[in-house]
């Protein structure tokens, strides 16, 4: 069992949720946790509730239909195998849904994916990559930021941080790469032979 809060009601911070997390069952909390967490860097509030398309279909009815009126702008739905959750929610909104398919055992979340994504035309599902929980918690901050400048200023800067993750990691690898022997020196020292490889290229 994974413990998600001591409340079934899980609030990112004392605002009022605009952003409603949920999951098939206890054991794909480890995936949404990342949800939650990317929403609280960016400052958005999000409760997180345990409801079964299969299991539990009329509490997830009651959910899904109260959601705006408290609030809830944007729904994130993670579940695995036959992972009906996010479409059943679409069906029962008109609010944005982002889905995140859950690995399993048996397909490695090939079911999962395949259940999210392939939904009837006029129902869609935003559909990320399997457990990329994170990517479905800055799309729905994506979708809040259309009326939201400080959003808009934080994914901004989210992008600004990528382009800097980037060119530290190239310089680190032309750094490496320098300080590295070259074949034929590595060769003559190992008694590897004579036969020289192509050097790397960076491609940037």
């Amino acid at each position: 069992m994974h413990s998600i809060t001591s409340s079934p009601h899980h609030s990112i911070t004392k605002r009022r949720p605009v952003v409603g997390i949920l999951m098939g069952s206890d054991s794909d909390w480890p995936v949404m946790q990342r949800a939650a967490a990317t929403l609280e860097r960016f400052g958005v509030s999000c409760e997180s509730r345990v409801l079964s398309a299969h299991r539990s279909p009329e509490l997830v009815r009651r959910y899904v239909t109260s959601a705006g009126a408290r609030g809830i702008k944007v729904f994130i739905a993670g579940a695995g195998g036959a992972a009906h959750l996010a479409g059943v929610i679409a069906a029962l909104t008109t609010l944005p849904v982002i889905g995140v398919p859950i690995e399993t055992k048996s397909l490695k979340g090939l079911d999962s994916l395949l259940s999210t994504a392939q939904m009837p035309s006029g129902v869609p599902v935003a559909t990320v990559a399997i457990g990329n929980a994170t990517n479905a918690a800055i799309l729905a901050v994506q979708c809040l930021a259309l009326s939201d400048r400080r959003l808009q200023r934080e994914l901004t800067a989210h992008k600004r941080r990528l382009v800097l993750g980037i060119r530290k990691a190239d310089r680190e690898i032309n750094r490496s790469r320098l300080k590295a022997p070259r074949p034929a020196e590595a060769a003559g020292r190992g008694g590897q032979g004579s036969r020289q490889l192509p050097r790397a290229r960076v491609i940037g």
